[in-house]
């Protein structure tokens, strides 16, 4: 998580999930003392090419769009500098999509944050795969804010959990997954989980392995190897250790309803080839109990 720009992004629109995602990064903005940028799009390109207006009528719904987005973005300073009075607050509002701003706002962020709804500016930030989207193409870790049962009560308490695989991304979040920990002052709870079916080929045929303590011996190693070192570059923080035979969207969606962050790379090692955001990703950030970090491979200079 080395960007140029000490910052914390957030993408806002007035609604329920754009204030809890407000208020999250805000709190994690001030506990780093990094500085927090609040973004808006406008959206507007739908006034005037293929939305059947022209004229005043254009001009006049534009001027009622831009200041629905001038009051979501004073409503977010305000909030954001209710939490930390000497939080230093950056915002924009550019005549833009809100995925390409977003995007955009990533290559300059320690991390964005976006809720788990949107209206507005940002309508369906998840219905529709906005989120998704963005947590799939962003430049930096992308935090999508989700409380419990689908409510705006957004967890604090709790360890953070990470899903480990073994893939060079899974790596990564790793590494991301102990520096929050480690923030926060809470233990680390290390998921792994696997099953006793692989597939041998394109055609996606199937065979059952034949010897699964065997198999479970390895997939505990693999944890153990994976964690290998963390423990004494953070000694602070509190290893737990979740070894299951079962999928692991469904295992770090049932940790979810405990924890207060789940971290995982946006692909594992059994994603295919140009899906840029994995099933187990793509499960938490619709469907956690909690705030989910996704964490993107690093881009080669």
């Amino acid at each position: 998580m080395t960007v140029n720009d000490p910052r914390i992004t957030v993408g806002v629109d007035g609604s329920a999930g754009s204030t809890a995602a407000v208020t999250w990064a805000a709190k994690l903005a001030s506990r780093r003392r990094l500085q927090l940028k609040i973004v808006h799009g406008l959206q507007v390109a739908g006034l005037y090419y293929g939305g059947g207006m022209t004229g005043i009528g254009a001009a006049t719904l534009f001027e009622a769009v831009q200041k629905d987005g001038e009051r979501a973005i004073a409503d977010a300073r305000t909030l954001a500098a209710s939490i930390d009075k000497d939080l230093v607050i950056v915002t924009d509002l550019p005549n833009d999509p809100p995925v390409p701003t977003l995007i955009d706002e990533s290559r300059h962020a320690r991390m964005l944050v976006v809720g788990r709804t949107g209206t507005g500016g940002f309508t369906g930030m998840l219905v529709g795969g906005t989120a998704a989207t963005v947590a799939a193409h962003a430049h930096c870790p992308v935090a999508v804010i989700r409380g419990r049962h689908d409510s705006a009560i957004v967890p604090e308490t709790g360890p953070v959990a990470v899903g480990i695989d073994g893939s060079p991304n899974s790596e990564q979040a790793i590494a991301v997954a102990f520096e929050e920990a480690s923030l926060r002052g809470v233990p680390l709870v290390a998921v792994h989980a696997w099953n006793d079916i692989v597939y041998e080929d394109t055609r996606g045929t199937a065979r059952i392995l034949t010897q699964p303590g065997t198999l479970e011996e390895g997939e505990d190693r693999l944890l153990t190897e994976r964690l290998a070192g963390w423990p004494e570059k953070y000694p602070d923080v509190e290893i737990g250790r979740v070894l299951v035979r079962d999928r692991p969207r469904r295992a770090l969606l049932e940790i979810s309803e405990e924890a207060q962050l789940v971290v995982v790379g946006s692909r594992g090692r059994g994603g295919f080839t140009g899906m840029l955001l994995g099933s187990t990703s793509q499960a938490l950030v619709q469907h956690a109990q909690c705030p989910v970090l996704v964490v993107r491979p690093e881009r080669k200079a």
